[in-house]
């Protein structure tokens, strides 16, 4: 008789579980919004889990390839697929499955662990507890009946399965996937619209994604289009807590755990749906309120608050109660990735809807193609404002094609270049007509950036020293100099060589308080008929950015 392989979970397993289960979740996507009736029926759990998990593999991807030779320990590979979720993760069911995941990191990539090169049935059985209880703990008000009832189930059945990882996770699935059929028992509002939780259907799909990643087999695919061996009648769906807060708030936290422990504290007097995941100084807080001000201004009294996402719940929709009439999409809308927060402003007042980019931070593919969905419009342009994310804005547009929607991609390779497509935008225009005038507006701007050196390194105009300051026009090194505004002066005066009409002048947080003054002065002395426009740009990456039309 053949003997039985064990199977194991190493880093290897990682990236393919992240892979397998970003590919589950996207053909489930629609069918887990759909289901969406819990906390608030917002329809978007489903799009929710995708960019969290989007964001876990993005995150292991980059460890792997670091790795010129060999690869990642298990540590490694966990660790940045749990950070890879903490700061991607997405509504309520999306921060609690990034907490899901820490958990399982806590007991795999502990300390003493990291040498591990693969861990057994019982090092999983003690994650997947870890993992349960730590969401929980991450929950101010836990209910049964979601996706922590499902996770506790998984943990559940994976202590009384014994053999190796094989053996662990198919328990893990069976006994969420029961819990997942009993949810609407246990949950009025599931009962009611005669549907499952849209959270735990996720989880599900995500450990049966764990199961093929480990044994190798797949799983067959289920759907829930309602509550599956539940004795349950069939309504229309409940607005869950109606007449509740309205607005969901989510921020990224860099704060110290007693801080934090304050914050929960302020928030739960605010809203519900409270649920803050994270630590070691980083955290992702997720809150509905009615004063999102109130919820954001707490978060800067714990620490610093980033990446910071407001959704109202409109008239008619999630908490207010009511049905929601259909909205007749709009002809046309602009859809653009900011540096900051001040831009973000600048480019929703001209009419654009906004992704906000963090350094270091890009948004991915389905953070983008989230956007332009949310623009609802039959015919979109995109201008992703960096070089870098050509491909991600690319794969967006096509995903989002696919679904009938019109989509134009300009390559803007800078914020300011997409301030200039879109100050020729007419949404009157025959559609290729606005694209080629917004694509002519874009190319005819030169695009520069200054900003300061973190380390010595080797440049297209010399070496540089950290703390030097660098100007790059057209994406390239092309002045170092020892302070900002200087090389700023610079890099404008090489720009003007080659003529322009108009300057604007993008000025971030972190630069210096005159430097504004200093280039507009300069202009106005050395180059005639040349106009300037200032914008602030809050925190951006690039302390200045300047455009010459």
């Amino acid at each position: 008789m053949a003997q039985v392989p064990q199977t194991f979970l190493d880093a290897l397993a990682v990236r393919t579980w992240c892979g397998l289960a970003l590919r589950s979740l996207g053909r489930a996507r629609e069918e887990i919004d759909a289901i969406n009736v819990y906390p608030v029926a917002d329809g978007d759990t489903g799009t929710n889990l995708y960019l969290t998990v989007e964001s876990a593999t993005a995150a292991v991807e980059a460890v792997f390839a670091g790795y010129e030779q060999g690869g990642p320990s298990l540590a490694d590979a966990l660790r940045a697929m749990a950070h890879g979720a903490l700061i991607g993760a997405r509504g309520n069911s999306g921060t609690i499955l990034a907490q899901l995941l820490r958990g399982m990191a806590q007991v795999l990539a502990a300390d003493g662990a990291g040498d591990v090169s693969h861990v057994d049935g019982t090092g999983l059985r003690r994650a997947l507890r870890r993992a349960a209880d730590a969401a929980r703990e991450a929950v101010a008000h836990p209910v049964e009946g979601t996706v922590l009832t499902v996770a506790s189930a998984a943990a559940d059945a994976a202590d009384g399965a014994e053999g190796d990882c094989g053996a662990v996770v198919l328990a893990a699935y069976e006994g969420a996937r029961a819990a997942l059929a009993a949810t609407p028992r246990q949950l009025a509002v599931l009962g009611r619209a005669g549907v499952v939780d849209a959270g735990g259907r996720g989880l599900v799909t995500v450990l049966a994604s764990l199961v093929e990643a480990v044994t190798g087999e797949a799983l067959p695919e289920e759907t829930y289009a309602g509550a599956a061996g539940a004795d349950v009648c069939p309504e229309a769906p409940e607005h869950a807590g109606e007449g509740g807060p309205a607005y969901e708030v989510i921020y990224l936290l860099e704060a110290d755990d007693a801080a934090v422990a304050r914050l929960r504290e302020r928030l739960d007097t605010l809203g519900d749906s409270l649920v803050v995941v994270g630590g070691d100084g980083l955290w992702n807080v997720h809150v509905h309120v009615d004063d999102a001000g109130a919820a954001v201004e707490a978060g800067v009294e714990a620490g610093r608050p980033y990446r910071i996402r407001i959704t109202h719940f409109a008239v008619g929709d999630v908490h207010t109660g009511g049905e929601r009439p259909p909205r007749e999409p709009a002809q046309r809308a602009v859809v653009a990735v900011v540096p900051g927060e001040g831009l973000a402003g600048l480019y929703a007042e001209a009419g654009a809807t906004t992704v906000l980019a963090r350094p270091g931070e890009p948004p991915a593919s389905g953070e983008l193609a989230q956007a332009l969905r949310r623009a609802h419009a039959r015919e979109v342009v995109l201008l992703p404002n960096d070089a870098e994310l050509r491909h991600t804005a690319a794969a967006a547009a096509e995903q989002v094609r696919a679904e009938g929607v019109r989509v134009a991609l300009i390559p803007t390779r800078s914020a300011v270049q997409g301030i200039a497509a879109l100050a020729v935008h007419e949404p009157e225009r025959r559609f290729d007509e606005d694209v080629v005038q917004m694509t002519s507006a874009a190319g005819a701007t030169r695009y520069a950036e200054v900003l300061v050196a973190e380390r010595q390194s080797w440049t297209t105009a010399g070496i540089c020293q950290a703390g030097d300051a660098l100007g790059l026009i057209d994406g390239d090194v092309a002045v170092i100099g020892p302070d900002l505004t200087g090389t700023a002066e610079t890099v404008l005066d090489r720009m003007l060589q080659a003529g322009g009409e108009l300057v604007t002048l993008v000025v971030g947080d972190d630069a210096p308080e005159a430097v504004a003054d200093r280039l507009e002065a300069r202009v106005r002395e050395s180059y005639l008929a040349v106009d300037t426009v200032v914008y602030r740009g809050g925190r951006q990456g690039a302390p200045l950015l300047i455009g010459v039309e």
